[in-house]
């Protein structure tokens, strides 16, 4: 699914763990592996990165051999065609919202379970799936994430930023890769598996052609994968910037602007054409490091709260709960407790 272009290369590239636990779905029905590389022009042994076109051609060699775009995961198989379908059904949704409840009584139709549900509450939107029995994998998890999300950032021409993404199952091999992939804070045994974004992007209209879907649809899958990851773009840049540097020593919108050889006005145009603003990156950044913090050591809230650049600890408590719907504490002992 591979609408991406230009930019950096590296974020064209899918991970050999992304590459076996796709193969893994031949394995289990105890189908040969070999046809469907050789179909997408890969060795028998992927032991380095691939493009997203050649894993693009992968999901459609494996969707093939199966006859199931959803390769045996869901409860009953998505027949070749129903990814087309899907958009279809959706092109004409006049907002996000009642394109993702449309997606997601799709799906239900399609696949049986998982099913999804929307809810929304607190400024925060929240997609559960609710599984019939026990916990699928951490790939069936992760496609179903990236159908759903890559068509709705499709939809409105932005990538809609996850604050947080839980699955049900255990942490898989390479759970690193999913970070990196998510660009969110990712959690593995959890009560259900989810994704979370701010809800104002519900409200994003849709105003797509059926010549832009066809333009889409030819390029599917690698644009699912690439197209709209957190690592493209501008915002993909200042993130690494900030990254680098703690927060306490961030430099100031103007004089980011300047590294980045823009005038303030044009990096504002630039950054609301990707549906960000410099403060929304901050935050996220923030937050990420705070979840971090809060859940791989053993410092003080206090002193995490210094640490992000908030004068007062009150003010880390005001900005978390904003975040995250708790606050420190009770994240850290939620977390703990899992």
């Amino acid at each position: 699914m591979a609408e991406a272009s230009g930019g950096n290369p590296e974020r064209r590239m899918i991970r050999p763990s992304f590459v076996e636990e796709a193969l893994d779905a031949l394995r289990r029905r105890c189908l040969p592996t070999a046809p469907v590389l050789a179909a997408a022009g890969l060795p028998s042994e992927v032991e380095e990165p691939v493009s997203a076109e050649a894993y693009g051609r992968m999901w459609l060699a494996l969707a093939a051999v199966m006859e199931d775009e959803f390769f045996g995961l869901g409860g009953r198989p998505m027949r070749p065609g129903s990814f087309v379908l899907l958009c279809h059904a959706l092109l004409h949704s006049r907002t996000l919202e009642q394109a993702l409840r449309r997606a997601l009584r799709f799906l239900a139709v399609l696949l049986d379970d998982p099913r999804g549900e929307l809810a929304i509450a607190d400024g925060l939107a929240e997609i559960r799936l609710h599984d019939a029995d026990a916990p699928r994998s951490a790939f069936a998890y992760r496609t179903f994430w990236i159908v759903l999300h890559g068509v709705a950032c499709w939809l409105v021409g932005r990538r809609i930023p996850l604050r947080l993404v839980d699955f049900r199952c255990s942490e898989p091999v390479g759970v690193a890769d999913y970070r990196r992939f998510f660009g969110a804070p990712v959690r593995f045994d959890r009560p259900a598996s989810r994704i979370v974004f701010d809800a104002r992007h519900l409200a994003l209209p849709i105003d797509r052609s059926e010549k832009a879907l066809k333009q889409f649809l030819r390029a599917a899958p690698a644009n699912l994968l690439v197209r709209y990851r957190y690592d493209a773009g501008l915002v993909a840049t200042i993130r690494t910037r900030l990254r680098t540097t703690a927060p306490t020593e961030w430099p100031d919108f103007a004089a980011t602007a300047r590294a980045l050889r823009l005038s303030p006005s044009t990096l504002r145009h630039r950054l609301r054409q990707e549906g960000r603003s410099w403060q929304g990156i901050r935050d996220e950044i923030r937050r990420d490091l705070a979840i971090e913090a809060l859940t791989a050591s053993e410092r003080s809230v206090a002193e995490i709260a210094g640490r992000l650049g908030f004068a007062e600890p009150s003010a880390f408590h005001r900005a978390f709960r904003k975040w995250t719907g708790k606050s420190p504490g009770v994240f850290r002992r939620e977390t703990t407790a899992a």
